[in-house]
Parts: C-alpha cells; structure tokens; sequence
C-alpha cells in the first residue's frame, strides 16, 4: 500500500499529503489522474471527491433493490471491477434483488461479495444467522461486510447506542463472519458513526468509508482504508438508476493481491 501512496505522490508531485497507516489501506489526498470509469460527464455535480477519486484505478458498485434490474455482463463490459451487493438486514429481512444480483454478478465474471445492515434492536448473533443463512460461502467471494449506521429516525429500533456496547456487539459480529466465510470481513460505515463509536477502534479490520464530498482525511483523517465509497448520484452503464461508486485503494497489483488473498478455505 505504502509503495502505491509514494508512486501517487510522485507522479503528482503534491505538496503537504499525509501519509496513513498502510496495514489496511490508507486514505491520500490525491489529485486527478484518470477519468472516472464508465462516468457519465454532466450527469452529477463534479466534487472534491470525485476528482480526487480519478487518481485510483480499481473502481466498483454497490447495489441494492433500488437499482432495479441490473444487466451484470454490461457492468463488467463498462469497466467496473467489482461489486458489493446488499444481501440482509437485521433478523428478517433479505433485499429482494439479492439473490438476482449475487448470480447474475457471478455470471458475469464480476468480483462481488455481498453486505448486511445492522438492525440495533435485535441481538448480535440473531443478525449473524441471518446474514449466514442467505449468503453462501464462496471460496472467491469478496470478504463479507459489516454496515454499520446510526439509524436515529428508525419507527421500529429508539435504541441510543452507547460507545462500548456498541463496539462489543460490532466485534462479536465481525469475529463471527470471519469464522463463517473464512475471511477478515470489512466495516462499512459513515462520517458521525465512524466519529462517534469506531474512530479509534478496531483498526485490526479494513474498513469502507463514505465521504462523498471531500477528500477521506477531511472526516476519516489518518485512519486507512481499504474501500472509499465516493460518489452517491453515479449512472453505470448496465444499471438504469443512480448507483454508489466506490475507490479500492491500490493499483492493479494490490486489487489481484487482495483478490487472491480472499480466495480461502469456507465452511
């Protein structure tokens, strides 16, 4: 990762970038290299991020039901590297799409892996089973990943997460998804979770972070990253609504290093 970060800094030759901890990823402040991967010019308002997201060259998705109907081979076609699918939330609930987009991504030779939404007010390991049953255990799936959201607006969940309990729970989780699938999981989260429960925290897992407007060391500051969600308004050929983008931190080798890495032993 380091060696990635200096050869960024050397072709741009920026002043004043600060380097992160590279164990898990790291978050550069760059500027513009390429053009974003199948963008579409003029449909999104360009932002800090979108232009320092150029710099990456590993771009991917992440999908739910409210991408509709996706064409999973014109994705690949598109460019697009990989994609993380939302699979389950809480104790109950599978995305309807899921199993739809889990194959046809697969079918189409496109790296994925799959995410479930914690929901607060059922227990840890009840969210675990649920993610366990409906997710298979691929040997070249993607590692699984933790969403992890303050959901203060929810009817159904008052709960007011305190710090330490909710750390305790995220660790039972992420210790039972590398148990199951056999690979160190990855936490995705947003600014005010991340500020207020995990900044400082289970720095031992890669982590997802969103930051759509800036560059990640405006909120994330120094912490390392592996996957940074960028854009919230992108459209992607092969998939006929707004979609996430997001940037691997890495060049072409780190992204077969990391895939072959994940290609393990499951249950």
């Amino acid at each position: 990762m380091r060696d990635f970060y200096l050869k960024i800094i050397s072709r741009l030759a920026l002043p004043g970038l600060l380097l992160a901890p590279a164990a898990c990823g790291a978050g550069p402040d760059v500027l513009p290299g390429k053009p974003l991967v199948g963008a579409r010019p003029g449909h999104y308002k360009e932002t800090e991020a979108t232009e320092l997201a150029r710099a990456f060259t590993i771009h991917g998705v992440d999908v739910s039901k409210y991408q509709g109907n996706v064409d999973w081979n014109a994705v690949q076609q598109g460019g697009v590297k990989f994609a993380y699918i939302k699979a389950t939330e809480g104790g109950d609930r599978i995305d309807p799409k899921f199993v739809q987009n889990w194959q046809g991504a697969k079918s189409a030779g496109l790296p994925h892996g799959a995410y479930h939404f914690v929901y607060w007010c059922r227990p840890w390991n009840e969210n675990m089973a649920w993610f366990e049953k409906n997710v298979p255990a691929e040997r070249d799936a993607l590692p699984p990943v933790l969403d992890v959201e303050a959901t203060p607006d929810s009817p159904t969940c008052p709960r007011h997460l305190e710090r330490d309990s909710a750390l305790r729970e995220i660790k039972a989780m992420l210790t039972e998804m590398e148990r199951y699938y056999g690979k160190k999981p990855v936490i995705y989260t947003t600014v005010d979770f991340y500020q207020a429960i995990i900044d400082g925290s289970l720095t031992e897992y890669p982590i997802w972070i969103r930051s759509t407007k800036h560059r990640p060391s405006v909120k994330y500051g120094d912490r390392a990253w592996r996957f940074w969600q960028y854009q919230s308004d992108a459209y992607v050929q092969g998939i006929p609504t707004k979609v996430d983008r997001n940037a691997f931190y890495g060049d072409e080798k780190d992204w077969q290093n990391f895939l072959k890495s994940n290609v393990g032993a499951v249950n």
